[in-house]
C-alpha cells in the first residue's frame, strides 16, 4: 500500500475562481501489533516500513529488548487495515503472558492504554554515549532530514524522525503521520544493524515525555527538535542524560539539557558531508 493516495479537490487560492483539482494526502490506516497471535496496540499510522514499525514499537514498549528477541515477523494486509505479526523467543513470550498488559492507541498518543500513573513517568534508561556537536552539525543534520522527506513533500502532512551522526551523515530517516510511529519506524530500521555509532535523533514535531523515553531506548545522547518540548520532557532528557536541542531553525535552536555537547563554533567551523 503507498503512503500517499491522490484525491479530488476543489481550491480557492489568490482571490481566483475555484480550481478542480487533485492533491496527494497521506495514507492513515489501523495498524495492529500482534505478538504470539495476541493483539497488543493497534495504532493509526501510514502503512509504510511496517516490519521496522513492529521492531520499534516493541524495543520502545520493552516488550523486547532486542531485535533478535522476535523469531519471525510477517505483515498481513486486510480489508480494514494491517497487521504486524511477530513470533518471540520463548522467553520474552512468557515475559509478555506475565505483563498482561493492554495497549489501544487509535491516535498513535504513545501512552494510550497503560494501566498506571507510574508506568506513565517510567524512569528513562540512563544514556552515557557521548557525542559533540557543532552549531553547524546542528543545521546540517536538520538539512539532511528534510531532504529525506520524500512523502512530505508530496503531502505536507507527515511527521519524521532520522538519526545524523558527523560521521556518516543521515543514518535512517522514517515518515509517519504520527510522530511517536515515525520514531518507532528509526527504532526498529537501526535495530536491525550489527552497530550504531553515537548520535543524534533528528524530529520535525514537538518534544513530549514519550519521544525522549523512545529516544533513551535507542541509547541516543542528543534530541534535535524544530518544535518546542514539553516541561516534563526537559525533566526526562535532563533525568536521562540526554542533550535536548529544540526549536532548532534555520536561525538558531535552544539548548535545555546538558547543554556540554554542544561546541562553541569556534571549536569546528562546520560540518563537511562525508
Amino acid at each position: 500500500m503507498s503512503g500517499a493516495q491522490a484525491l479530488p479537490n476543489r481550491s480557492w487560492r489568490h482571490g481566483n475562481a475555484p480550481a478542480d483539482g487533485r492533491r496527494d494526502l497521506p495514507q492513515e490506516t489501523p495498524i495492529a501489533m500482534v505478538h504470539d497471535a495476541t493483539t497488543t496496540a493497534v495504532m493509526m499510522a501510514t502503512p509504510a516500513d511496517l516490519e521496522d514499525f513492529g521492531l520499534g514499537f516493541s524495543l520502545t514498549e520493552g516488550i523486547v529488548e532486542r531485535a533478535a528477541d522476535i523469531r519471525s515477523i510477517e505483515i498481513a494486509h486486510g480489508p480494514l487495515g494491517a497487521e504486524v505479526r511477530m513470533w518471540l523467543n520463548h522467553d520474552r513470550g512468557e515475559a509478555l503472558t506475565a505483563r498482561r498488559r493492554h495497549l489501544a492507541g487509535p491516535t498513535g498518543c504513545g501512552l494510550c492504554g497503560i494501566d498506571s500513573l507510574t508506568e506513565a513517568a517510567r524512569p528513562p534508561r540512563a544514556v552515557t554515549a557521548e557525542l559533540t556537536l557543532t552549531p553547524a552539525d546542528i543545521q546540517a543534520a536538520l538539512a539532511a532530514l528534510r531532504e529525506q522527506q520524500t512523502l512530505n513533500a508530496v503531502t505536507r502532512a507527515v511527521h519524521a524522525a532520522g538519526f545524523w551522526t558527523p560521521a556518516d551523515w543521515l543514518l535512517a530517516a522514517r515518515e509517519d503521520v504520527g510522530r511517536h510511529n515515525a520514531l518507532d519506524k528509526l527504532v526498529g530500521a537501526l535495530s536491525r544493524r550489527e552497530a550504531t555509532p553515537p548520535g543524534a535523533v533528528v524530529l520535525t514535531s514537538r518534544v513530549s515525555v514519550e519521544m525522549v523515553q523512545k529516544s533513551a531506548v535507542l541509547g541516543s545522547p542528543v534530541i534535535i527538535a524544530v518544535s518546542a518540548p514539553t516541561a516534563l520532557a526537559v525533566r526526562m532528557a535532563d533525568e536521562a542524560g540526554i542533550t535536548l536541542i529544540a526549536i532548532a531553525r534555520d536561525d538558531g535552536f535552544e539548548v535545555f539539557t546538558h547543554p556540554r555537547r554542544v561546541a562553541n563554533t569556534a571549536d569546528r567551523q562546520g560540518a563537511v558531508r562525508p
